[in-house]
């Protein structure tokens, strides 16, 4: 359904990185249209070229920061937005580790920058992109939405502190509408092969690190951890594919649209796969062999971490569509295709 002439528009922050370009393209074929700030920190321009075509529809860019309140009262008054989806904010947790002012000073400093400048304009309808690293290393698996927090890195904290600062937020002022979605391990790209997963430098996450290996850009993959009591002694997390998470952000606008409050959900599968599960898989969809080595585990990593969804079922009635191996052959269908990422064109 298009609903593009009488639908509210979106901003979407941090909207030409990875998850966030997706997501524009699943606003756009809802019929909303969009308005995009991104920093281009970790993104491409490139990324919102290839949306446009893709939807047939634009997918403007405003290139600024969340930290610029100037930037923000502007944009605002001028393109009229209605809700917002918050993805901007650094994102390594090793990074975050070794740099935990620039991680405070950018997360909690520019959403609170941001929400002020919401407030002011009278924008009060927000989705905002937490993570499953709020829960740290869980006590139990499946991972209800009611779990203890016990973030175990500095990335981690920005995302509790936000959390907590959104829920005060809700608690001050009924008219606030907004959605916390606590996702598990994004991966896949869209099905085209045109967006995917493009990090800078050396990958953070496996998928593309194995997509790098299996592609060429990399000798082999480090499997940090072989003897953790899981089935094949290495870790074991949700992967979900990229497109059904930006689909539960849709899921979550279209409810925070029509009522008021705030609400927590996890978005995840609810299934854990270990890192040599994904090695074999991605190996099948590929047809490529993927080397790797085990080495000693990284401070802070835990042995499994996986959903229990029921919450984003329950109030959006969105869950996981699609399998482990629909995300393996999207990613490599995105890496072969464009070897290099975005810089490759």
């Amino acid at each position: 359904m298009d609903r593009s002439d009488s639908a509210p528009k979106v901003l979407v922050t941090g909207g030409a990185g990875y998850i966030g370009s997706h997501a524009v393209l699943e606003l756009l074929g809802a019929g909303y249209p969009v308005v995009v700030l991104d920093n281009l920190s970790n993104a491409s321009p490139e990324s919102l070229v290839r949306v446009a075509q893709l939807a047939g529809k634009p997918a403007p860019l405003v290139v600024g920061d969340i930290r610029d309140a100037t930037l923000l009262r502007e944009l605002l008054a001028r393109e009229k937005v209605s809700a917002v989806l918050h993805f901007a904010g650094l994102k390594a947790v090793g990074e975050s580790v070794e740099q935990p002012l620039a991680y405070y000073e950018n997360n909690v400093g520019g959403t609170t920058t941001l929400l002020t400048c919401l407030a002011e304009a009278g924008v009060r309808r927000l989705v905002f992109s937490s993570s499953a690293t709020v829960y740290g290393d869980p006590s139990e698996v499946p991972v209800p939405v009611d779990a203890p927090l016990a973030p175990s890195n500095p990335y981690g904290r920005t995302k509790v502190m936000i959390e907590e600062i959104l829920g005060d937020l809700a608690r001050s002022d009924p008219r606030w509408s907004i959605a916390i979605l606590r996702y598990f391990n994004p991966v896949g790209a869209h099905p085209s092969g045109r967006i995917g997963e493009d990090p800078r430098g050396i990958p953070n996450n496996l998928m593309p690190y194995v997509s790098q290996v299996a592609v060429g850009r990399r000798a082999e993959l480090a499997v940090f951890g072989g003897d953790y009591a899981t089935t094949d002694g290495t870790g074991v997390r949700d992967y979900i594919h990229v497109l059904d998470l930006a689909r539960g952000h849709v899921a979550a606008l279209a409810r925070v649209l029509e009522h008021a409050g705030a609400f927590t959900v996890n978005l995840g599968t609810g299934r854990g796969h270990s890192v040599l599960e994904i090695v074999r898989a991605f190996e099948a969809a590929s047809g490529r062999s993927i080397p790797y080595r085990i080495v000693d585990r990284r401070p802070g990593d835990i042995a499994q971490c996986y959903a229990d969804p029921r919450s984003a079922a329950d109030l959006l009635g969105w869950e996981a569509a699609l399998d482990l191996e629909s995300m393996c052959v999207d990613a490599w269908r995105w890496q072969s295709r464009n070897p290099q990422g975005y810089s490759g064109t």
